[in-house]
C-alpha cells in the first residue's frame, strides 16, 4: 500500500482520483500551498499534480517539495498543452500527463513511480 497525494483544484475530478486509487493511503490538497505543507507532513511516495492551482501554482509548489526533498516523485497533470508541461519537466516533474487522463496509463505510471 502505497501514500499518494492528490493535489487538484477541482473537486469532481479529485474525488475520481480517490475512487480511481481506492487502496492506496491518500492525501489530498485542492491548492499549492496545502500540497508543500502536505508533502512535508505527510511524505507521500508519489504525488499527483496539476498544474493549475490557487494560491501557489503547481510548478511552484513542485519546485518547492524538491527543495524540501530532491527524491520526490511528482507526475504533473495538466489540460494546458505542452508549454506548461516542458515546465513542470523542467522544475523536475518526473512525467507530465495531459488532461482528459487515460486512467490506465495513470496506474501505470503510479506504478512504475512507487517502486522506483
Amino acid at each position: 500500500m502505497s501514500k499518494i497525494l492528490i493535489v487538484e483544484d477541482y473537486k469532481d475530478l479529485s474525488d475520481f482520483y480517490q475512487e480511481f486509487l481506492e487502496g492506496d493511503i491518500l492525501f489530498t490538497a485542492s491548492d499549492g500551498e496545502t500540497a508543500v505543507s502536505f508533502y512535508r507532513e505527510y511524505n507521500p511516495d508519489v504525488v499527483l499534480m496539476d498544474l493549475k492551482l490557487p494560491k501557489k501554482s503547481g510548478i511552484d509548489a513542485i519546485k518547492e517539495i524538491l527543495q524540501f526533498d530532491p527524491k520526490a516523485k511528482i507526475i504533473a497533470i495538466t489540460a494546458y498543452g505542452s508549454t506548461i508541461g516542458s515546465k513542470a519537466l523542467e522544475a523536475g516533474a518526473k512525467e507530465v500527463l495531459r488532461k482528459p487522463i487515460r486512467f490506465n496509463e495513470l496506474k501505470d505510471i503510479i506504478e512504475k513511480y512507487k517502486s522506483y
